[in-house]
């Protein structure tokens, strides 16, 4: 006769961390299956496609080894629409912090209608980027714009605002701009009323006050706020597809094109689905290293604030 085990309620204990742990573990399955779908397996995919030659409709395809990637640094149409990437990328996140500090200290005040001036600031973040990009045509238009009817109004002759490609690439930079500065306001706004009230009202009884106060107190203690809104920022300007798609559509010829608008007229236009890949993936790595080299700057500057 088998004699009944005792279990002490230590180990029933264990045993019931131990099975809630195996629940907790099961239930991030269905997340880590999306991952693994909608994430690694394009990602597999891509880098398979990006060493063919597939014009993305037949079923055949052959392998070109490297040659879709070196050909990238020798094709003018690429190495146009990587130097906008890099102008849309650093130059919005530029503008984008800049704007969204002082509009982040301007909304910080006991004033009345502040939460209205937040809202309406952050309103053209909900815009989609394609009404946005419709919106500002009807502006930048030659014909009828109402940015030439204005400066008609000064006498001055009208001006190719979506014709010329320095004056549209400047334009997709001042809209990208204006319309996601209300992502870095909110995160500075944030970090503002982060800071305790200890902190300046000490540094304003050793004398640091007004813009000294913000520039020697603020200023370093919203560290972690330039942290999340700089990346946030470059990763949306690096990958910027729609403005330009509806503004311009990549022209004046190919001059105003993203990488991310040039894939899809390598994929669609030209019927190249494997040098697309090479062209996405080339995209991905790139906006994966910056964020990187980004984020271990910042990194270190807290961590040298910290010692």
């Amino acid at each position: 006769m088998m004699k009944k085990r005792i279990e002490s309620p230590a180990v029933r204990q264990g045993l019931h961390l131990g099975r809630r742990g195996i629940s907790i573990n099961l239930m991030y399955l269905p997340a880590l299956a999306l991952f693994a779908i909608f994430i690694v397996y394009p990602v597999i995919n891509g880098v398979s496609l990006a060493t063919t030659n597939w014009d993305g409709y037949s079923a055949t395809r052959s392998s070109v080894g490297f040659a879709n990637f070196t050909h990238l640094f020798s094709d003018g149409t690429f190495l146009v629409a990587l130097r906008n990437t890099f102008i849309y990328g650093f130059v919005c996140t530029l503008i984008q912090q800049i704007l969204g500090l002082l509009l982040a200290v301007l909304v910080d005040t006991n004033l009345r209608g502040r939460n209205v001036a937040r809202a309406i600031i952050y309103l053209p973040v909900l815009v989609s980027p394609v009404v946005m990009g419709t919106m500002y045509y009807l502006v930048f238009r030659y014909h009828q714009g109402a940015a030439n009817d204005a400066i008609a109004l000064f006498g001055a002759s009208p001006l190719a605002w979506l014709s010329d490609s320095g004056f549209a690439v400047a334009v997709i930079v001042i809209i990208n701009s204006l319309q996601f500065m209300g992502i870095s306001m909110i995160i500075y706004l944030s970090g503002l009323q982060s800071i305790p009230h200890d902190v300046k009202e000490a540094a304003a009884v050793d004398g640091v006050v007004g813009f000294k106060q913000f520039w020697h107190v603020s200023i370093p203690l919203l560290l972690p706020s330039f942290a999340s809104s700089c990346v946030i920022n470059l990763i949306g300007g690096l990958k910027l597809y729609d403005i330009i798609a509806v503004l311009t559509g990549g022209g004046p010829g190919d001059s105003t094109n993203s990488v991310s608008t040039l894939i899809g007229k390598t994929y669609f236009g030209n019927q190249a689905a494997g040098y697309a890949a090479a062209q996405g993936l080339f995209l991905f790595l790139l906006i994966a290293l910056f964020t990187i080299i980004l984020n271990a700057l910042f990194d270190r500057r807290r961590a040298k604030m910290e010692a």
